[in-house]
């Protein structure tokens, strides 16, 4: 037998009473066709079952639709304080911020309009990527876990009527194509059997609220919601459970809680995932890239 001539990913003939050449141009040309195929499709595979752990980059055990490994998912922990506001539940260092009641001068004031504020963990660390995640990268099927999550923060002794998703502007919705609101209170009303409407709409594009002061933000969302009149009805005389991501300064949920009573809500309460610890030195909030690497920080302006 002859021997085999090798070219670049095959040899020129099999043996010496057959005669099959090869190509070596051709083949490689369809080998970059096969290779580029085979990249095409190895990334719309990791699109919806990704090997490695968006958070920490660590191997995925098994095929999930949630590019995130359990030990990041089992990492955030409820925000504990020794020292909590009563009614907004906002944590404090020290009671000095409290009234004898327990209740902030904000409250007292009358400037959160929601009479209850609950939320699982502090705006920090994994729980703050897993939002980054869900939010920006459009991974909505961490809706799930961080549904379960809003769950746990809601205390099982409380009756709602109906939840209501913090809105988006028609502009905001278009250009993220979801509202993440959207998803976390269909998520709470099908593990606590509370049903859930969009019974509030945002009709004014506000500015974004990174970066105001707390009046800055106030006056931002001002006239920033209507309750439909379609809505008005399920509204009325009802216990409301107003969903959203984050709370940073209330000012946003405290406009929309204002709507909501307008409309003649008799409770509203807020549900978050995360809330900005206002302990965290010089109220630094963590701002995390694209690419999720370590968060920087930017100033929550208070309040």
């Amino acid at each position: 037998m002859a021997p085999l001539r090798f070219g670049v990913l095959g040899y020129s003939n099999c043996c010496r009473g057959c005669d099959f050449p090869f190509d070596p141009g051709t083949i490689n040309r369809q080998a970059g066709v096969l290779v580029g195929l085979n990249r095409a499709v190895a990334r719309f595979f990791n699109l919806f079952f990704p090997e490695d752990c968006q958070i920490c980059g660590s191997a995925l055990d098994g095929v999930s639709r949630i590019p995130v490994c359990g030990k990041c998912l089992d990492e955030p922990v409820p925000l504990v304080a020794e020292h909590w506001c009563t009614q907004c539940r906002t944590p404090f260092l020290n009671p000095r911020p409290l009234e004898p009641d327990g209740i902030c001068a904000l409250c007292r004031n009358g400037g959160a309009s929601y009479q209850q504020a609950f939320c699982y963990g502090a705006y920090d660390g994994a729980l703050a990527r897993l939002i980054h995640l869900f939010k920006y990268a459009g991974v909505r099927t961490l809706s799930k876990p961080l549904g379960a999550m809003l769950t746990r923060a809601l205390p099982t002794a409380q009756g709602f009527d109906l939840i209501v998703p913090m809105p988006m502007h028609w502009w905001k919705r278009l250009r993220r194509t979801f509202n993440q609101s959207d998803l976390l209170a269909q998520e709470v009303s099908r593990r606590t059997g509370i049903p859930w409407r969009r019974a509030l709409k945002r009709v004014k594009l506000t500015r974004v609220q990174a970066g105001l002061t707390s009046s800055e933000r106030r006056i931002n969302v001002r006239a920033s919601f209507r309750v439909p009149a379609k809505y008005r009805h399920l509204v009325n005389g009802k216990n409301i459970l107003l969903i959203d991501d984050v709370l940073t300064t209330g000012s946003t949920a405290a406009a929309a809680a204002a709507e909501l009573r307008r409309a003649g809500a008799n409770h509203v309460a807020v549900l978050t995932l995360a809330r900005v610890d206002r302990r965290m030195p010089e109220m630094l909030m963590p701002v995390y890239s694209s690419n999720l690497a370590a968060p920087t920080f930017a100033a929550t302006g208070g309040r």
